[in-house]
């Protein structure tokens, strides 16, 4: 599906089925260098369970067009943007990692129009570590390979996790590389982190959010530590908290609790 989004052209995964905008709305945003396939089995199940699905790739990233958020807050803006575009008055918004401070901050912004937030592999504040932040710019296949390190625990190590033939770590780097070179003008990767780094606005914005807040976090997540989500987790008006035995890359890590966590919460 596509939508114009502030003028650009915006492609929206919807789960394999036709968008319907009186049925209740899941959106799901995806982290630095993903797209919306890190989501392919979480939507999937929503799209075929009664809800509308929207998984963007965020602007300039991969099969959408237009300037790729330079912060939280431009992209918190895309979408209550891709909201009015799909005619849909209120959604229930799952963010990953910088996807979930767009999402906090849209609600913070919006929040009648936001009815269930999910925040997987969050943190407050956000920060990316200095070898990060140059490697994604000066060496981004070097910050890719740390990134997948960091991203994946010793639960899933290769060469194959879930079945025989997959391979996360390989997988990840892939698709990286993939969304990476997607945009030839603007790297997406270092630009991402910047946004990441620099918001500062979370536990303010926490404080403005008014629906319920589901905290699903890895145990072994190195990139977004569970603590990390302290400072949210005590701002937040009604919160709860799932942990699952995975790190910051837990959809493909741990798939089922992954759908199980947002199923009983999105669901409730």
């Amino acid at each position: 599906m596509h939508l114009s989004v502030h003028g650009h052209e915006t492609f929206c995964y919807t789960g394999g089925k036709p968008f319907d905008a009186a049925k209740p709305t899941v959106v799901f945003l995806h982290g630095v260098l993903n797209d919306h396939s890190v989501w392919i089995l979480q939507t999937r199940y929503f799209a075929n369970h009664g809800r509308n699905v929207l998984a963007p790739d965020l602007p300039g990233h991969c099969r959408s067009a237009g300037e790729p958020p330079r912060s939280v807050e431009e992209g918190a803006a895309f979408v209550l943007a891709l909201l009015d575009a799909a005619g849909v008055r209120q959604a229930a918004l799952v963010g990953h990692s910088f996807g979930s401070l767009l999402a906090l901050e849209a609600a913070a912004r919006a929040p009648q129009r936001v009815t269930r937030l999910a925040l997987v592999g969050t943190a407050a504040p956000m920060k990316v570590s200095p070898a990060l932040l140059e490697n994604s710019q000066a060496d981004p296949m070097k910050a890719i390979a740390m990134v997948n390190v960091y991203s994946h625990s010793l639960l899933a190590p290769p060469p194959s996790a879930l079945g025989p033939g997959t391979w996360l770590y390989g997988g990840s780097r892939a698709l990286m590389r993939r969304v990476l070179a997607s945009n030839p003008k603007v790297n997406v990767f270092h630009r991402g982190f910047v946004a990441c780094d620099n918001y500062t606005r979370g536990e303010d914005a926490m404080a403005q959010v008014q629906c319920p807040t589901l905290f699903l976090l890895g145990r072994h997540d190195a990139m977004t530590p569970p603590s990390a989500a302290a400072p949210l987790q005590a701002r937040a008006r009604d919160g709860r908290t799932v942990l699952v035995d995975g790190g910051h890359q837990m959809m493909t890590e741990a798939p089922d609790p992954v759908l199980f966590a947002l199923k009983d919460f999105l669901c409730a």
